[in-house]
């Protein structure tokens, strides 16, 4: 374990594109069904669908909160929705497995999808028993990350100490707010879809390309 990481206690992961690749493109196929939604919602064709879909994106951190904010769409309707596709491209991680379970404290997952979803990648990757619990956007109150809320809400619910904690996200926006709060923060650099929009050192602590070799790394005392 390295040195400057002893005193965590409490390990908090992304889901998407941070416990498995981005090449995986499971947010291709989601990107799909969300089309479907809005061309459905608004009535529109498929190219004002996308276009309505990223900007919403962009501007309120996830698709869905646009849909919200501008159309009072249901949560959960959306969300089953979206969901409703395939994981071929997933295939269980037991060295991930592993060295998670090597970690020393708490684990638990952080996402702006929901727990239903959630459990679904984490059962293909080999990782159902790999975290104690999933905060996830029904739990945030549909205020997703970067929203200093959604932070906020996970600590209260948990009892999570920030200055023993680390942050482990593929989306370098999202590690502002825990870094403002005293945790540590890495950095999944994979390809992700705008992850490096608006990264910058001052709330990154560490950048990496791959969660399973940097926790093998750190728990295991060897690189690949």
């Amino acid at each position: 374990m390295l040195a400057e990481l002893a005193h965590i206690d409490c390990w908090i992961f992304d889901l998407d594109n941070t416990l498995y690749p981005a090449s995986a493109d499971l947010f291709g196929e989601i990107d799909v069904r969300m089309r479907m939604f809005i061309e459905q919602l608004l009535d529109c064709d498929a190219e004002e669908a996308h276009r309505v879909q990223k900007h919403y994106f962009h501007e309120h951190g996830t698709t869905l909160s646009g849909l919200m904010a501008n159309h009072d769409v249901d949560p959960r309707v959306f969300l089953d929705f979206v969901h409703d596709i395939e994981m071929a491209a997933l295939a269980e991680d037991a060295r991930l497995a592993r060295t998670v379970a090597a970690l020393p404290g708490r684990k638990l997952i952080f996402t702006n999808g929901d727990e239903a979803y959630a459990r679904r990648v984490l059962g293909r990757l080999g990782l159902s028993k790999s975290f104690e619990a999933i905060h996830d956007i029904h739990a945030c109150a549909y205020k997703p990350k970067p929203m200093t809320e959604s932070y906020e809400t996970m600590v209260a619910r948990f009892g999570i100490a920030p200055s023993t904690a680390l942050f482990v996200e593929d989306m370098a926006r999202n590690l502002k707010p825990a870094k403002a709060m005293g945790m540590k923060t890495v950095w999944v650099n994979n390809g992700s879809e705008r992850g490096n929009h608006e990264a910058h050192p001052d709330f990154i602590d560490y950048e990496i390309t791959d969660v399973g070799n940097w926790l093998h790394a750190i728990t295991e005392n060897e690189t690949e």
